[in-house]
């Protein structure tokens, strides 16, 4: 179950990279939050090198029941990226009952390797990476191999073998333009996904909003928000952000720990650029 969990959490860290529609009732968030955001498929990633970083990330998210009762919950996450692409993501949450607690993850694609430390028992649980070497991710983001300039790929057949994804005339994709948060430069998208009345039993169309700002150079998003009226609100946004390199100890393992190995590892890898696009 211990494992399961931490590979759970691995696969939504990774998806912040790329602006993508939330499915329905989908959570904006890492572990389930916000820019985990998830800031490709789940541990698909490229690694991101020459572009150090740290920053925090807050994920706020809030549901108001029919009876007017409120759920709230919010996430902090320590994020530090070093000039060859390895992340450190350190999250405390916050329980309902006013506890904390805290996880730490270490994504290294130079030892091909990934730490989960617990603090408190002074444990590190790695977990081998089997994939493609360092800044060769399976997915197919821009820049790489069977990348589309658009995006678009052959997924239906047209003229010489070759073809685009139909419309859905029921997803509307905004471009927003650029803007400067939390100190850097992002460029804007907003995905509006309307569901017709009847479609899923629904007396009204059930109108989802999800919209991404991504700082272009460090490509991690900076700030990303989802609406929902079946799931609630979510926005989480990356803050402190400070361009140099991080302290090199906060890649390692501390000194005293007891490590474990999981059998096996995990194929390709998780390959986080940093906040995931949470959704």
């Amino acid at each position: 179950m211990k494992k399961l969990a931490f590979v759970g959490f691995l696969a939504v860290s990774a998806l912040l990279a790329q602006p993508q529609g939330p499915p329905p009732g989908g959570r904006m968030g890492f572990g389930g939050r916000g820019p985990g955001f998830g800031p490709g498929g789940p541990g698909m990633q490229r690694t991101v090198t020459g572009a150090p970083y740290t920053g925090t990330e807050v994920s706020s998210h809030s549901q108001t029941l029919s009876n007017g009762n409120v759920i709230s919950s919010q996430e902090q996450t320590n994020f530090s990226r070093d000039g060859q692409g390895r992340v450190r993501m350190e999250t405390t949450m916050k329980h309902p009952d006013g506890t904390t607690s805290t996880r730490v993850t270490i994504h290294d694609p130079v030892a091909g390797v990934v730490h989960n430390i617990n603090t408190q028992s002074k444990t590190s649980n790695d977990m081998t990476l089997h994939g493609p070497p360092n800044g060769q991710g399976r997915g197919r983001g821009q820049g790489q191999p069977g990348a589309r300039p658009n995006g678009a790929r052959p997924d239906v057949a047209g003229a010489g073998g070759r073809g685009q994804r139909r419309t859905d005339p029921n997803v509307v994709t905004e471009q927003l333009g650029v803007q400067t948060l939390n100190g850097v430069q992002a460029t804007g998208t907003r995905i509006t996904r309307t569901i017709p009345a009847g479609a899923e039993g629904n007396s009204l169309p059930i109108v989802s909003v999800h919209e991404t700002w991504m700082a272009d150079d460090l490509k991690v998003p900076v700030m990303v928000k989802n609406s929902d009226p079946r799931s609630g609100t979510s926005q989480t946004q990356l803050t402190n952000i400070v361009r140099a390199e991080p302290d090199p100890s906060l890649f390692q393992v501390p000194a005293g720990y007891t490590v474990t190995k999981d059998r096996g590892g995990m194929r390709g890898g998780p390959r986080p650029n940093g906040p995931s696009q949470k959704q």
